[in-house]
């Protein structure tokens, strides 16, 4: 059973900056993408970044601010977000595809607060 294991969120002032980690007990290399979503209070879940072998993509929102990476040795992805905004506040879920089935694995969660 794959995990996906979300840390790094917290309470963060306006224009602060946070990093999450996503670390997945299976050989990153067994995932096609790579994503960070997040999800607001009444508001549906939204890709925020999405990062493959070859290439990044992020939502018009975050770009600029945001930067999605991973550490193969360590199966780990990141999210590093500067810049932050009130409006950046939510639950932040990793997701994972898989290669071979397609399936989709997502984390826990981790709730990022931007306030003064």
């Amino acid at each position: 059973q794959v995990q996906l294991v979300e840390s790094g969120g917290g309470l963060v002032q306006p224009g602060g900056s946070l990093r999450l980690s996503c670390a997945t007990s299976a050989n990153i290399f067994s995932f096609s993408t790579l994503a960070w979503y997040r999800q607001a209070p009444g508001q549906q879940r939204e890709l925020v970044a999405i990062i493959s072998t070859s290439s990044t993509n992020y939502a018009d929102s975050v770009k600029g601010r945001f930067t999605i990476f991973r550490d193969n040795a360590k199966n780990t992805m990141y999210l590093q977000m500067n810049s932050l905004k009130p409006e950046d506040t939510a639950v932040y879920y990793c997701n994972a595809v898989g290669t071979l089935y397609r399936i989709n694995y997502w984390g826990q969660g981790t709730q990022v607060t931007v306030s003064s």
